[in-house]
């Protein structure tokens, strides 16, 4: 284990290093297991047994943000971002939002017959209710124009209600987030786009909360983490990548200690 200012960071298996973490302890995960085959992580992973660790140590009220995507076996999509969620779900949370990634620079597909694969899911799942949702606002195209117009009236049936009002400056954004994929500096096969990392940490999350990547890759969680005074616990077990994220995370400078 490694230790700084506000994180721990384990190069060692996930499962191993989550039960010694306490039952209600962690605020926030953001994760990426290996996707099928498409990236070597040379492990095998039971994510049944994940599900039901990190259920057991997120607090009530946490959320766990996991970001997936799929292989194409013999002309077919292998769905183990569903089958993964369906997982979750099994073992006590609740599907809060399915989330897309849009990349807007997507690697170009050559000779396939499908469209361009652009996006990746990021499945946000809750130990019941979120606690926090510090939703990250965008603004109205139609900000101060008068609506006017008739709705469905809430658990009343067919019953029609008038509505007239100014439209917001702003809205709460959309599950739905563009940004480019992160220019690989690292000898990480792939790498997050910090954005990522630092949208869902202030979505989900309070300063001084306590957020966990237990696929920590190089790292990109545990520097959001140090840009926005959470603490931070990591766990890799790829010696290779913990070091890129050691020293990423190391030589992320930050202002006061939190552990």
């Amino acid at each position: 284990m490694t230790q700084g200012k506000n994180y721990k960071i384990y190069n060692d298996d996930c499962l191993k290093i989550m039960e010694t973490l306490k039952d209600n302890s962690v605020d926030l995960v953001i994760t990426s297991p290996p996707y099928d085959n498409l990236r070597n992580y040379n492990s095998i992973i039971d994510y049944n047994k994940v599900a039901k660790e990190l259920y057991r140590i997120v607090k009530i009220g946490g959320v766990v943000v996991w970001n997936k995507n799929d292989k194409v076996i013999k002309g077919s999509e292998s769905l183990s971002s569903f089958k993964q969620a369906i997982t979750f779900c099994k073992n006590g949370f609740n599907l809060n939002d399915t989330m897309i990634w849009e990349k807007t620079n997507p690697m170009p597909q050559v000779k396939q017959p499908r469209y361009n694969q652009c996006f990746e899911y990021m499945f946000v799942f809750s130990k019941g209710k979120p606690k926090t949702f510090n939703p990250i606002m965008v603004q109205c195209k139609s900000a101060g124009r008068d609506y006017k117009s008739t709705c469905k009236k809430i658990s009343k049936g067919n019953e029609r209600v008038y509505k007239e009002f100014k439209i917001n400056k702003e809205k709460v954004d959309s599950n739905i987030w563009r940004f480019a994929v992160a220019q690989n500096k690292t000898n990480h096969t792939a790498v997050f786009p910090l954005e990522l990392p630092l949208r869902h940490i202030t979505s989900w999350s309070n300063e001084n909360d306590i957020v966990l990547d237990c696929f920590m890759g190089s790292g990109t969680t545990g520097v959001a983490c140090q840009q926005l005074n959470r603490k931070f616990i990591g766990i890799e077990l790829d010696k290779g990548y913990f070091e890129i994220a050691k020293d990423r995370i190391e030589n992320e400078k930050v202002a006061i200690s939190l552990f």
